[in-house]
């Protein structure tokens, strides 16, 4: 086998599809692709193979590699996105407008623009390629808060500069911002622009993103520098559709003059396009004190004690009580006895309807002394008409003696008229005329 500086001799071993088996001189085997063999080799060939270096190839190869690569250093690694600049547009009691300019990506793609309140994510901004402004209502009145946009993209991630704005309060009218309609009188709507001017506010003829109000008078006729809408002049105007489609609220320029006048934010709800506004001057007038109002008048007061004075007197019914018969020597003008006590609260508590009567008493204990019968009924009698003085008779009036003596012990004294008329009285007459209570309960009362 012979052997040169720059070849090797090989022998062909196998020869199969696409590869070749050859041999060198100390049994090295090795695989070489067959279609690399010379045309005619088969399985027995010997081949020389020599393997030299291509420094030109090499040089060229190197040369092209790092042009590219300053290529991509010039194209994507001078330059990159840039931080968006948030700012405050228009600040009122319940909304801030923020804006920013048009955000450089550079050479990188957006992936999304999100706006974040307090440190929290709000919401993301639509069509951040060419939108550059945004409002955020529903704020609470004089408070603070933290704005801040995220710009993502796919060279990374890129925040925005944090701004803190406070809204206004009620007598701050700095943020108003209109937009003006079709005002028929000149002098009404030079008036609304001169108290807008005094008050720090805005206005324009196009409606904006921090427009706040749309004032006109009449929407029916077009206005300078707005356009018909549908070809016709006295259609409404292509703003003031443009508001209704926002819900911009329309109202009229006395609302700007109320708001001057008041040096605060007036509500809106008498100043609606369509609604007669009240004169903005008549907020001084004084409501009706409450003292005054609340007093009735002398005419009513007097009627009232007149047909309280025509009422007749109440009467008060009072239950016929049999009057018992006094001995005849007591003295007439005596005193009426009191009618009995009413029994109290507490003990009616303890009753109930239809299981004892009023005149109930307690059984004697042993302690004490014989228990006193009952008084028995009497039938009422007639009183004893005084006896005729005899003819003939030599005593004087002075001298006569009554004819009977009735004993006190013997009157009977009435019952105390009812007090509930829940209560009902059930008496069991016995044989002997005596009244019975029924089953009596023992009650202790140490």
């Amino acid at each position: 086998m012979t052997r040169t500086q720059d070849s090797f001799t090989f022998t062909v071993g196998k020869l199969d599809a696409g590869m070749a088996i050859l041999l060198g001189d100390r049994a090295h085997l090795i695989e070489f692709p067959s279609i690399l063999l010379p045309p005619g080799a088969t399985t027995g060939s010997i081949v020389n193979i020599a393997v030299h270096q291509n420094v030109a190839q090499e040089r060229k190869r190197d040369h092209e590699f790092w042009s590219l690569q300053e290529d991509i250093l010039q194209t994507f690694g001078n330059h990159s996105p840039e931080n968006p600049q948030l700012e405050v547009r228009n600040v009122t009691q319940t909304s801030v407008t923020l804006e920013w300019p048009p955000i450089k990506l550079a050479t990188a793609k957006l992936r999304s623009l999100d706006i974040y309140k307090n440190g929290q994510r709000l919401a993301s901004i639509p069509n951040a390629l060419s939108n550059f402004s945004t409002k955020l209502s529903g704020l609470s009145v004089d408070t603070q808060y933290s704005f801040q946009l995220l710009l993502r993209t796919s060279a990374g991630t890129y925040p925005s500069n944090l701004i803190r704005v406070r809204t206004h309060t009620i007598a701050d009218t700095s943020g108003i911002s209109v937009c003006f309609g079709n005002v028929q009188d000149s002098v009404l709507l030079e008036n609304a622009k001169l108290a807008l001017k005094e008050m720090r506010a805005k206005w324009s003829d196009k409606i904006q993103i921090d427009t706040t109000h749309f004032v006109c008078t009449t929407p029916a006729v077009t206005p300078s520098g707005a356009q018909p809408a549908g070809g016709v002049a006295a259609a409404p105007g292509a703003e003031y559709q443009r508001a209704l489609q926002l819900s911009i609220p329309v109202v009229q320029p006395q609302w700007i003059l109320a708001c001057h006048s008041e040096k605060k934010m007036v509500p809106i709800s008498g100043y609606y396009l369509g609604v007669t506004p009240s004169a903005y001057a008549g907020y001084s007038q004084r409501p009706q004190s409450m003292s005054q109002a609340s007093l009735p008048s002398s005419s009513a007061t007097h009627k009232n004690s007149a047909s309280r004075q025509s009422l007749p007197a109440m009467r008060r019914s009072t239950p016929p009580s049999a009057t018992p018969q006094r001995p005849i020597d007591e003295e007439e003008d005596e005193e009426e006895q009191p009618p009995p006590a009413k029994p109290s609260v507490s003990d009616m508590k303890h009753k109930s309807s239809g299981t004892m009567d009023r005149n109930f008493k307690f059984p004697p204990s042993s302690n004490q002394a014989q228990a006193v019968p009952p008084v028995p009924s009497i039938p009422t009698q007639a009183p004893t008409p005084k006896p005729e003085r005899e003819a003939g008779s030599n005593r004087s009036e002075d001298d006569m003696t009554p004819v009977a003596v009735v004993v006190p012990s013997s009157v009977e004294v009435p019952p105390p008229p009812p007090v509930e008329k829940e209560i009902r009285k059930s008496f069991v007459e016995s044989d002997d005329g005596e009244e019975e209570v029924g089953e009596t309960v023992e009650i202790d009362l140490r």
